[in-house]
């Protein structure tokens, strides 16, 4: 298991009540399962229309099992954004 900071923008903060949480987890679908438990309801939600960033990289289609996370590492949990 890797230790590192989940960090939630704007829905997915408003949602968490958090602005960012550890994590220790090994793939991303680790992390996000244990997301879901810490902040279950709207997070939920909001959360099956994000896109995340792991150090930097876009996960894209990736399935999130298959996406390793790194000790210290970040995870950005990105909502959709509207605006120009």
């Amino acid at each position: 298991m890797a230790k590192g900071t989940v960090r939630y923008w704007a829905a997915a903060k408003a949602a968490a009540g958090v602005a960012e949480e550890p994590y220790d987890a090994s793939t991303l679908a680790e992390a996000l399962d244990a997301a879901r438990e810490r902040h279950p309801g709207e997070l939920v939600r909001v959360l099956r229309r994000c896109s995340f960033l792991i150090d930097g990289d876009p996960v894209g289609t990736r399935e999130h099992e298959t996406v390793r996370l790194a000790e210290g590492g970040t995870v950005e949990v990105l909502p959709p954004f509207a605006g120009g």
